[in-house]
């Protein structure tokens, strides 16, 4: 009995696994303010952001963009240095 080829084996695996089905498209988040409010001077907007312990909020609470994550901790991390934030 000969041995199975490359291509038949991968015939045999495709047999087997079935298909995943593809996922529809996340919906981007709405963002309720505009990208120039994520300043460090905003800390009632930055406050919103922050758990009572003074930490920042992952993007999997916010729901923001990876972008805006960034910009909102840089924001957070300035008001900190200057005092204006806990």
């Amino acid at each position: 009995m000969p041995r199975k080829t490359h291509i038949e084996k991968k015939a045999d695996r495709n047999q087997r696994m079935p298909r995943m089905e593809a996922r529809p498209p996340t919906p981007k988040p709405k963002i309720d303010f505009t990208v120039e409010a994520l300043d460090y001077k905003n800390t009632t907007l930055l406050k919103n952001f922050v758990t009572e312990q003074g930490r920042i909020l992952p993007r999997k609470y916010t729901n923001l963009p990876a972008h805006y994550q960034r910009q909102l901790n840089r924001a957070i991390k300035r008001a900190r240095q200057m005092l204006l934030m806990r």
